[in-house]
């Protein structure tokens, strides 16, 4: 069987649970007889661009008949970044744009990079389904929970919201190597890696889902396809964003923009150099032309046909650089992605 797959329908896609295993690697069995010396295309980095990733590779391998091999590893956005611009990797998974200081060790490596959106992820807060005290939240009270400052302070849910029960608050949070972990530190603490320390953190979602399924008192927060794929294990929190209207994490409220300040674009950054072989130029070409169909499969918001394009075309061009200027994309709608990547 598969790795992608644990049945044979689209559903699938989204049975991420049992799917991810850290530095996994992604190909089929070709025998010897098909494929004598395969090439090899290496990417890394983040685990909320995995499943998109993970289901490209596999159909391409499909269709490439074993003459190339795709691995993919999952050590998160900031350990992907660093592998690439160490020149171990061709391509690099970023849920987060790339960073000034990553900027910098890519040049001082002499690795330029093409940037090429290819989704949108809403950002899930989640709890246990036991749990029947909250269904919403507010920026507000997520900061007072997530701060430096709440660490070994805030640790019951009576202390987060007058009426709440005197119940133990477990929480369960991306590692510091993740650019989840970066964005929702920023967008909802109001400084990159702020953070409390005293949760249980990992690079690989999985864990954190498991975690808050089994614990009543349990928070946490990954990318919306882990949550699409554990709905009954998992219950979404709708997050007020300071105007007194809750939204849930949704395909419809990242398209209007109103899930804020947790929707964020999702990236593939591919080596220059190597966008120049013949096997990268077929991957990233297949990758961009079949994304609309299996960012929707795996779970994530897929972009407007427009944004595939213009991918297209700077792939094409070989156009490198960020439109980020190596800032986060906080609050960034898909229109204002739009525009960057026009003027890029």
């Amino acid at each position: 069987m598969k790795l992608g797959h644990l049945q044979a329908n689209v559903t699938t896609r989204k049975a991420i649970t049992s799917l991810f295993v850290a530095g996994a690697t992604i190909g089929l069995s070709i025998p010897a007889v098909r494929s004598q010396n395969p090439t090899t295309i290496r990417v890394d980095g983040s685990s909320t661009v995995f499943p998109i990733t993970e289901a490209v590779a596999e159909d391409f391998q499909k269709q490439n008949g074993g003459r190339t091999r795709v691995t993919v590893g999952i050590s998160g956005t900031g350990g992907g970044f660093k592998k690439f611009c160490r020149g171990e990797t061709e391509i690099s998974n970023a849920s987060r744009p790339i960073k000034a200081e990553e900027m910098a060790a890519c040049k001082s490596a002499g690795i330029q990079y093409i940037e090429i959106p290819v989704a949108y992820d809403a950002l899930t807060v989640v709890v246990n389904p036991r749990n029947n005290w909250v269904n919403s939240m507010t920026v507000a009270e997520l900061k007072r929970i997530w701060e430096p400052a709440a660490q070994g302070k805030i640790t019951n849910w009576s202390q987060v919201r007058k009426g709440f029960p005197n119940s133990p608050m477990k929480l369960y949070g991306p590692g510091a190597d993740s650019g989840t972990f970066e964005y929702f530190t920023e967008a909802v603490v109001g400084k990159a890696k702020s953070s409390r320390t005293d949760y249980t953190a990992s690079e690989d979602d999985n864990v954190l889902v498991q975690g808050v399924s089994r614990d009543r008192g349990a928070l946490g927060y990954f990318g919306y396809a882990y949550y699409e794929a554990n709905k009954n294990r998992l219950k979404a929190l709708a997050i007020d964003n300071g105007n007194g209207k809750p939204v849930l994490p949704s395909r419809a409220a990242v398209e209007n923009g109103t899930y804020q300040p947790l929707s964020r674009p999702l990236f593939i950054y591919v080596n220059a150099k190597a966008a120049g072989r013949e096997d990268v130029k077929q991957f990233i070409n297949y990758y961009i032309s079949n994304a609309p169909k299996l960012v929707s499969e795996v779970g994530y918001v897929a972009l407007p046909a427009r944004a595939y394009t213009l991918a297209s075309n700077h792939f094409r061009q070989n156009k490198v650089g960020t439109v980020f200027g190596g800032k986060e994309a906080v609050g960034l709608r898909i229109e204002e992605l739009l525009q960057r990547e026009a003027r890029l």
